[in-house]
């Protein structure tokens, strides 16, 4: 068990995909000098320029070159460097890789794995913090993926990079740097599994991405206070592990959705609709959503602390439902 770094995690994982099969190949702005954020830092020296391409400053290249590559055969891993920039590859996301395969009869196959840094507490302002996941869960033919741990974005990413359709992997921005345990042998996940990061009989709280850690450090509070939270991290969005919410739920009796993008629309809501009608009868409470508010990230810290969700308005949510 080595101790590393989310950044470093993610170099591990591609660094471990690459060596594996030799169709797999990283793209994006920067890459070839370990990108904005050092997340694949020393690959080039590794596999050369040929397998870690530094690319123009173009989005729609980047992701239209991938799309492309994938459906010959190719495996290639682009990254976005904020989550916000995927707005100028819509179409070769959407109406490209997502449809290709539908569209040939299955003939073809589309093992493009998106990857995108994402969020806030980076103090990046509004053109650089948000969280997109909702936009693309709606999007069939896309499987959409966020991990809030280096060690669930390293199984993440090889289980992305294994899968023959097109997967975003939100990989957050601010957990780049914070450190945790990493096996040293890589476990085999599949995409469509949550995990239950700590058990508890009171409250499920479902999460992702970077969520994760403060939604853990919610629920210690939380057990100070006699209250066990149980927590599911989905990690896949899409396909997501609705029987692991619902068994959960099922024993609880109540559940709080915590996500980082804004509430309205957000991904919750369809974990919300799912369990109102599959897990009703359970429901000793009202289900509940935190996450950020409805206005775009603001540069300030303090105004972009007032907008995100904390730790704390995750344990008022739940003392409100828990009486």
């Amino acid at each position: 068990m080595a101790t590393m770094t989310y950044a470093k995690a993610v170099g591990l994982a591609l660094g471990e995909a690459m060596e594996e099969d030799d169709r797999v190949f990283c793209l994006g702005e920067d890459v070839g000098y370990g990108g904005a954020y050092g997340a694949t830092q020393g690959l080039r020296e590794r596999f050369g320029p040929d397998r870690v391409r530094d690319t123009p400053i173009s989005e729609i290249a980047i992701v239209g070159f991938s799309v492309g590559a994938a459906v010959t055969g190719l495996r290639p891993v682009p990254e976005i460097m904020h989550f916000d920039f995927i707005t100028v590859a819509m179409d070769q996301v959407v109406n490209q890789a997502a449809k290709m395969r539908y569209m040939f009869g299955g003939k073809a196959t589309l093992p493009l794995v998106i990857r995108c840094g994402t969020g806030g507490w980076l103090n990046a302002a509004a053109q650089h913090s948000q969280s997109l996941e909702a936009w693309f869960t709606h999007v069939p033919g896309l499987k959409v993926a966020a991990a809030g741990t280096p060690a669930d974005i390293r199984n993440l990413l090889r289980a992305a990079i294994r899968d023959e359709n097109p997967v975003i992997v939100q990989e957050a921005l601010s957990l780049y740097e914070e450190s945790g345990e990493v096996p040293d042998e890589a476990e085999e996940w599949e995409l469509g599994t949550a995990m239950t990061k700590r058990p508890g009989t009171d409250v499920t709280l479902v999460t992702w991405g970077a969520m994760v850690p403060r939604v853990l450090d919610a629920s210690e509070m939380l057990a100070a206070d006699g209250i066990e939270a149980e927590v599911i991290d989905l990690i896949s969005l899409f396909p997501w592990d609705r029987d692991a919410v619902l068994e959960s739920v099922a024993r609880t009796n109540r559940l709080v959705v915590v996500h980082q993008a804004v509430r309205r629309s957000g991904f919750g809501a369809e974990v919300v609709a799912e369990m109102a009608e599959r897990a009703f009868d359970h429901l000793d409470a009202p289900i509940l959503r935190v996450a950020a508010l409805n206005t775009p990230v603001p540069f300030s810290p303090p105004l972009e602390e007032y907008v995100l969700p904390t730790a704390d308005r995750v344990v008022d949510a739940v003392k409100s439902i828990a009486a």
